[in-house]
């Protein structure tokens, strides 16, 4: 039988890659005791994704990686899915899809914590434009992850990944996921240069967008620019 123990967690979800024109948007869900102090004299203050450097994301995350306390998921929604629903839907599909990988990871490590269960409060806090369910909280389908011990509320937060460190850290895991996985495309697609933009709108992505026509990485939805020249929007079709 499991001994069971009053603890509170706070889980942050932040999405990066909604303004790109090319890959998927990428959420990641973080949580972690609300009691965890994150803290790295080598690395300085905890800040959100954009105010670091890639080389500290990469050192703040592979710093996450070795917390056995926190644990996190990531998901993401590709550029067809978003062509589909719209990128503010997609984001939030993202989002939902994490959190619910997130509430199973957490469960299933549960079970081999040395017959330790934690009941309590999980704060849930999610990047301004991000919703679980929809804007008014949880919906009974995420509500029935966990037990009914457990007590849940969700808000969304402008800014969020400056104001909550879960926040900025699902921030950062996010942003890393989705630079490793634009720097693989990049590889198949070796046209666009999405090892350095990481598929947003800069003057060398447009310049080989045009050249080139758009791959199937690209977002068709996302160019307008592409809207006068039918034959390039032919040729993406026929690749898609």
């Amino acid at each position: 039988m499991k001994t069971r123990r009053w603890a509170s967690f706070v889980i942050g979800i932040d999405e990066v890659g909604r303004g790109a024109l090319a890959g998927p948007v990428t959420v990641a869900a973080v949580c972690l005791p609300e009691s965890l102090i994150i803290r790295n004299p080598r690395l300085g203050i905890l800040r959100d994704s954009k105010k670091l450097s890639p080389l500290q994301r990469e050192k703040w995350f592979a710093y996450f990686r070795n917390q056995p306390a926190l644990c996190y998921s990531i998901a993401r929604v590709y550029p067809r899915g978003i062509e589909q629903l719209n990128i503010t839907k997609a984001a939030n599909r993202a989002a939902s899809i994490a959190f619910e990988r997130l509430i199973k990871s957490f469960q299933s490590s549960q079970q081999h914590t040395n017959k330790l269960e934690f009941v309590g409060m999980f704060k849930i806090f999610l990047d301004g434009g991000l919703y679980l369910g929809n804007k008014r909280g949880l919906t009974r389908k995420f509500q029935r992850l966990s037990a009914s011990s457990q007590r849940w509320s969700a808000i969304t937060v402008i800014r969020g990944d400056e104001k909550i460190a879960a926040v900025a850290i699902a921030s950062i895991i996010a942003k890393v996921s989705r630079d490793g996985y634009m720097k693989r495309l990049s590889k198949k697609y070796p046209r666009y240069g999405f090892e350095v933009h990481k598929g947003y709108g800069t003057k060398k992505h447009f310049r080989a967008i045009r050249q080139h026509g758009a791959s199937p990485a690209h977002r068709l939805t996302f160019l307008d620019f592409l809207k006068s020249s039918k034959q390039k929007r032919e040729n993406f079709s026929r690749k898609s």
